[in-house]
C-alpha cells in the first residue's frame, strides 16, 4: 500500500531530522471513522489523521521519553496544528529496539 501525501511529509521530515535506521508509520484513521469530538469529526474522509509511528534512531541515545516525544513533535508541528488528529510515537534507540 502506498503512502498518502501526509504520510509522505512525516517520513521526509523524520528521516531528515532523526537519521532513523528504521522507521514505520502506520495510518490508523480507519479506526477512528465517525467518531465526534467538540471541533467536529475525528478523522478525516480520505485518511491520514491519525498515525502510529515506531522511530529507531541513534539520536534518541541519553535522551527520556518526554523529550523524544518533544522531538518528534517539534519535526512535525505543521501537521500537527493541521492534518493530523493524534500521533502514537515509540520512539527508541537501536540497543532498545534489539531487546
Amino acid at each position: 500500500m502506498s503512502e498518502g501525501p501526509v504520510a509522505a511529509i512525516i517520513r521526509a521530515k523524520l528521516t531528515e531530522g532523526l537519521a532513523p535506521s528504521r522507521l514505520e508509520i502506520e495510518d490508523d484513521s480507519w479506526r477512528h471513522a465517525g467518531h465526534h469530538h467538540e471541533g467536529g469529526m475525528d478523522a478525516r474522509p480520505g485518511g491520514e489523521s491519525h498515525f502510529n509511528l515506531v522511530i529507531v534512531s541513534e539520536t534518541f541515545q541519553g535522551q527520556s521519553r518526554l523529550a523524544r516525544q518533544r522531538a518528534v513533535n517539534a519535526l512535525l508541528k505543521d501537521e500537527l496544528a493541521g492534518p493530523v488528529h493524534a500521533l502514537s510515537v515509540k520512539a527508541l534507540t537501536p540497543d532498545e529496539a534489539e531487546a
